[in-house]
């Protein structure tokens, strides 16, 4: 299926996504409006460099983010290089981000972080939900909910993460995962307090494969997503929310998926340990 995926995502396509309330058109009047949001690049680390290295690709993408114009740039960063990373990138417009937290304000709790710590040291944004704490975790909707009230609580911004399995693509049941996650995840979420939260959508069949959904396939999710918004919150926060996209981001096809009205930046994996195609990522054409 994989082959499949790569070769002929088309296929995927054959039945319309129009799971749920209604059908989703793949432009929206956020064609109009995206102007009005900036889009957020963020680079998710994962376990990955080294104290040095830590340093040294925060360095380059805080220079590479001064020659980028109408874009947010972060970086989330393995929380051992937080401190030294944040003090790489002082002079830069680029963001801190921890890749995860815990919902409670201290204790034993061996290994975790609490997003007071997190507060504490700089960060800016906390990545909830995110498809492999889920997986290899064990992160529930109700843990991820708790992980994003925590963060806001904290004055911090949360990135959501949501995205269906390759199953459940298949299925037909992209729509229904997404409202699951998004449901859950913010529940108890005011819609003042969505200013403070990203929401990426990840395809989990795409995360890490080189495989991509088409700009078609993830124009046609973020259309659900923010007409989700306009459902169970407002069409006002359906017009603010930032939706990025993450799953197997690279500078080659960037472009293309950021030129969709309803994709509003990425959250990008293994490219973003490369300084110059990140580079290229953040700098995408317009």
């Amino acid at each position: 299926m994989l082959a499949t995926l790569a070769l002929a995502p088309h296929a995927l396509l054959s039945q319309p996504l129009a799971v749920g309330r209604h059908a989703v058109p793949g432009q929206t009047r956020s064609a109009v409006l995206m102007a009005e949001r900036t889009p957020l690049i963020a680079g998710n680390w994962k376990m990955n460099t080294d104290l040095a290295s830590a340093v040294e690709l925060a360095k380059a993408v805080a220079d590479a983010s001064a020659k980028a114009t109408d874009v947010d740039v972060a970086v989330c960063v393995p929380a051992p290089f937080l401190i030294p990373v944040k003090e790489a990138i002082k002079d830069s417009k680029v963001g801190v981000g921890a890749q995860d937290c815990y919902f409670e304000d201290a204790g034993a709790y061996t290994g975790e972080i609490s997003t007071s710590m997190l507060k504490s040291v700089g960060t800016d944004y906390v990545v909830t939900g995110h498809s492999e704490r889920r997986a290899i975790f064990g992160d529930d909707d109700e843990a991820v909910n708790k992980k994003t009230l925590k963060v806001l609580a904290e004055g911090l911004k949360a990135i959501l993460c949501i995205g269906e399995l390759k199953e459940e693509r298949e299925s037909g049941e992209t729509f229904n995962v997404c409202d699951t996650q998004l449901t859950k995840g913010l529940a108890g979420v005011s819609a003042e307090q969505m200013a403070d939260v990203v929401i990426a959508y990840e395809p989990v069949w795409a995360i890490g494969t080189g495989l991509t959904a088409t700009p078609a396939m993830a124009q046609e999710t973020h259309a659900y997503i923010r007409s989700w918004f306009v459902d169970n919150y407002s069409q006002e926060v359906a017009d603010k929310v930032v939706i990025q996209y993450g799953g197997s981001v690279k500078a080659d096809n960037v472009d293309e998926l950021m030129a969709c009205p309803d994709i509003d930046g990425a959250l990008v994996g293994g490219a973003s340990l490369q300084a110059d195609g990140f580079s290229r990522i953040i700098n995408f054409e317009k």
